[in-house]
């Protein structure tokens, strides 16, 4: 009576009918007692949580899904100097940890190595309106009180603190406040004034 023979597979080896499996574990594992097997159920048990892991690092799930079945390829190449079958999850994790790392560096130096974008140009229109609207301001500036002037302009397009512009201006900073606060005031009326 025959009976049928089942074909178990292994990446990278031959068919092995299903008859030797005890052969083919041995063929399997390694001077240290790690094996495919183990390394397979290692997949199965732990892949959803190293991919969690990878995305905790990464951005973007294809990069992760890539950084994992990466990690699982190495740790697969590198068995044989996995001396603990026990430390092969640690070592999965660690690999997982290193490769997003080293995917997060060449990202950087992508976007270093982009070249710069050029700046958007202002179209005439816009420029003309800058200009009007630049002249506007210092013709309303003029109108204002001296020291009202010298408070704003230090304070705003010197970007002096309230402190430096009372120590600049040999006035206090409540005067300070006082001049910018009534300076602001008269400016936008001056400025909506001319925009009548």
């Amino acid at each position: 009576m025959g009976t049928a023979v089942g074909v178990v597979s292994l990446p990278g080896a031959a068919r092995w009918p299903a008859d030797s499996r005890m052969g083919l574990a041995a063929a399997a594992a390694d001077a240290t007692g790690a094996s495919v097997d183990q390394l397979t159920e290692t997949y199965q048990a732990h892949y959803r949580s190293l991919l969690r892991l990878a995305a905790l690092l990464l951005d973007d799930l294809s990069s992760c899904e890539d950084v994992v079945q990466e990690a699982f390829i190495r740790v697969h190449a590198a068995r044989r100097r996995v001396r603990d079958p026990e430390k092969t999850l640690a070592y999965l994790r660690q690999t997982v940890v290193n490769l997003s790392r080293s995917t997060l560096k060449r990202r950087i130096l992508g976007l270093r190595l982009l070249p710069k974008p050029m700046p958007d140009m202002a179209s005439a229109e816009e420029g003309a309106y800058d200009a009007l609207e630049r002249d506007q301001l210092r013709t309303a500036l003029r109108g204002l009180q001296r020291r009202q002037r010298e408070v704003l302009v230090l304070r705003y397009y010197a970007d002096l603190t309230e402190a430096q512009v009372a120590e600049v201006l040999g006035i206090s900073v409540g005067s300070v406040k006082a001049y910018g606060s009534r300076g602001l005031a008269a400016l936008r009326t001056l400025m909506a004034s001319s925009d009548d």
